[in-house]
């Protein structure tokens, strides 16, 4: 074994017991005292955080605090989370675990919006200058202007994490994937490296049109793709639904049983309730950071009500989302006794069983919408890191990076990279958990005044 190819292993070692428990420990943990500090937020203001999207955003007179409105950061926010975990992520989640892991999906998600609501609230309560005055949020601008300079390494260290932990290695090559296995395969093309190159430009091309673009025009496309995919797969499930009706009370009860189940010893029920929460915790991000850059980028000034507007995120990505790829699958039951877990041949072929013929390939145009809404949304982010580090002069720079990295993924397998990339993400939630924590004193006291005055 040549020197690269211990680096890669040490890597891929490194980042499958960093982003396994020690990261699930870190988020749920991180997200459960959040909840508990907040006075169980999800759910209590659930409906004000309804209510909050209906509402007129409050802006500095005169000023521009932002650059898009609270509900474009929203669905910004959600469509880099409503991704190919939503699909392969909950079919692996369901291999692995049974119909139980779904209910601990849903108590992860009501986790998820506690902290989603602590960071929504700090990106506009502390908004930092970039280096050309404009204002700018996230946890490094969080870090710089609300704590001491003792902090300062962690808001350096997140924006350094950041450059890697978005890039979209594994969306761009599982796409790649599922063209050729649904599309090219099936009809006699050979699945070559030209073939991959070919698609990988097609991506860059679709991608580049929107992330040159800048924010507002990732935001515009993000409120349109966002609300018309979920409607869609909505719909979509709604018919598989409604044709297998007689199966949906057994659905929902092998849901609920098997996330109760000591038949096979608490340990049993302990490894479901773990799986389920931490596929969910991965999915929808909360405590990683990369929703309050995010919503930073908001005009709205109301700190509180964009934390409740934030918390809404995992409600639909790790919630609703979720719930509908599984009981296609749960109604098909193909996922049963599977050994080669891939995620997305298993959705693919409830999908299909569930609707002959044409199944397979409605889904494929979901999660065409689902990987190009996170490629959309993932270049902010480095973007953003790259502007904190390197001065807002050469952020756009990332963007070219970034495109290269899509088209690098699409050709040739990246374990070894996808691997840093998903343990540079877990380095950013150490970095975000900590912050939130700390000054999570700061939107308890704000949050408490704002409710008292709604009261």
């Amino acid at each position: 074994m040549n020197f690269l190819e211990t680096i890669s292993e040490w890597i891929i070692r490194a980042s499958d017991f960093v982003c396994g428990y020690p990261e699930f420990f870190l988020l749920i943990g991180g997200g459960l005292f959040l909840f508990v500090y907040s006075g169980a937020v999800s759910v209590r203001r659930l409906p004000q955080a309804l209510r909050a999207l209906r509402q007129k955003q409050a802006t500095q007179s005169g000023k521009q605090s932002g650059q898009i409105s609270s509900l474009q950061a929203l669905l910004s926010a959600i469509a880099a989370t409503v991704g190919m975990g939503n699909i392969a992520g909950v079919a692996i989640a369901l291999t692995i675990g049974g119909p139980g892991v779904i209910f601990w999906m849903w108590v992860s998600a009501i986790v998820g919006m506690s902290t989603k609501f602590f960071e929504g609230t700090l990106s506009i309560l502390f908004k930092g200058k970039d280096s050309n005055g404009e204002l700018q949020g996230g946890p490094m601008y969080i870090i710089t202007t609300a704590l001491s300079r003792r902090w300062r390494p962690v808001a350096y260290a997140f924006a350094f994490f950041g450059l890697f932990g978005t890039l979209c290695f594994m969306q761009a090559n599982q796409l790649v994937e599922s063209i050729t296995t649904v599309f090219t395969t099936p009809a006699g093309i050979e699945n070559t490296a030209w073939l991959r190159f070919g698609l990988g430009v097609a991506i860059v091309a679709i991608v580049s049109s929107v992330i040159l673009g800048g924010i507002n025009r990732i935001a515009k496309w993000a409120s349109k793709i966002v609300p018309t995919m979920v409607i869609i797969y909505f719909l979509l499930v709604g018919t598989i639904m409604v044709l297998n009706v007689q199966a949906l009370p057994g659905v929902f009860a092998s849901i609920i049983k098997g996330a109760f189940s000591f038949e096979a010893g608490f340990g049993a029920f302990a490894f479901v309730a773990l799986t389920g929460a931490r596929r969910a915790a991965f999915i929808n991000e909360a405590g990683v950071g990369t929703a309050s850059m995010m919503h930073g980028a908001s005009q709205n000034t109301d700190a509180v009500r964009e934390g409740l507007i934030a918390m809404l995120a995992p409600a639909i990505d790790s919630g609703i989302v979720c719930t509908l790829t599984a009981i296609p699958i749960l109604i098909a039951g193909n996922y049963v006794g599977v050994t080669d877990v891939k995620g997305l041949y298993i959705a693919l072929g409830a999908f299909g069983q569930m609707l002959p013929g044409v199944g397979q390939y409605l889904l494929m145009v979901i999660v065409f919408f689902f990987a190009f809404s996170t490629m959309f949304s993932y270049s902010y982010y480095g973007q953003k890191c790259t502007n904190f580090l390197f001065g807002a002069d050469k952020a756009h720079y990332y963007n070219y990076f970034y495109l290269a990295m899509i088209l690098v993924a699409a050709v040739i397998p990246l374990d070894a990279l996808v691997g840093f990339m998903d343990l540079a993400f877990a380095l950013m939630a150490l970095c975000t958990m900590a912050m939130l924590i700390k000054l999570s004193p700061r939107v308890k006291a704000l949050a408490k005044e704002y409710f008292a005055a709604k009261a």
